[in-house]
């Protein structure tokens, strides 16, 4: 009886650090139903005394060529999967356990689990913790909202801007309504290094890249029309 008094002092601390990790995001995704919310980067860099300039913007109220193409970019089966892909994460765990590079599988919903509730550094343990929570904001959220955050939050500039808005001002001084097809296609590859990348003065790998982009987002642009307006696309 003694010894397992003892075992239950021991893990009451990490059980109800658990618990409270868990609920975390079963509680804040309803509520981000609604409620602008704010990625663990831009929280992080509010912390840190590090600027952050973010300014949310309607999904309606951005430019279909955008929204196509990040998801032609990023995503591609976004609006028929329920938050994971799971052919592309099939392939990604046997090259894992194949001793082969990683080179991703992440969808936008994933992205989102990421940048909502975990931590940027790349590991099995923090993979892991994205399916079970992109599988429940797919299941809370519409395609549409999902993306609408997305948009806000992924971080689109080198020095603390995130969001649409604040990627397009930065990059090209325009509003992310009016974009045309290479803005647009150069603002969607930037995504995956902001730091790094610069869409307005790109150099010919990402110029190229861009291309590609446009090119197929042209082609099947309208696979992303759950997150039109009325679920249609205008490009």
């Amino acid at each position: 009886m003694a010894r397992r008094k003892t075992f239950w002092r021991i893990i009451r601390i990490p059980l109800g650090i658990l618990a409270v990790l868990v609920a975390i995001p079963l509680v804040l995704t309803p509520v981000y139903l609604f409620v602008q919310p704010i990625s663990v980067p831009m929280l992080a860099r509010m912390v840190t005394g590090q600027p952050v300039d973010r300014q949310w913007r309607d999904i309606d109220d951005i430019s279909d060529r955008l929204k196509a193409s990040v998801i032609m970019s990023e995503d591609g089966q976004f609006c028929r999967h329920w938050g994971i892909d799971v052919a592309a994460l099939q392939t990604e765990i046997d090259n894992y356990l194949s001793g082969k590079d990683a080179r991703g599988a992440s969808t936008l919903t994933m992205q989102v689990a990421r940048n909502l509730f975990l931590w940027n550094q790349q590991s099995v343990v923090r993979k892991a913790l994205e399916v079970p929570l992109a599988l429940y904001i797919d299941l809370v959220m519409p395609k549409k909202r999902i993306m609408e955050i997305y948009l806000n939050i992924a971080e689109w500039g080198p020095d603390g801007q995130f969001g649409v808005v604040a990627g397009a001002e930065h990059a090209f001084g325009r509003e992310p309504q009016n974009l045309d097809w290479r803005t647009a296609s150069l603002l969607a590859v930037t995504l995956p290094n902001p730091i790094v990348r610069k869409p307005a003065a790109p150099n010919p790998g990402l110029s190229r890249v861009a291309r590609i982009i446009e090119q197929r987002t042209k082609e099947f642009g309208q696979r992303a029309a759950c997150v039109g307006k009325d679920g249609t696309l205008e490009l």
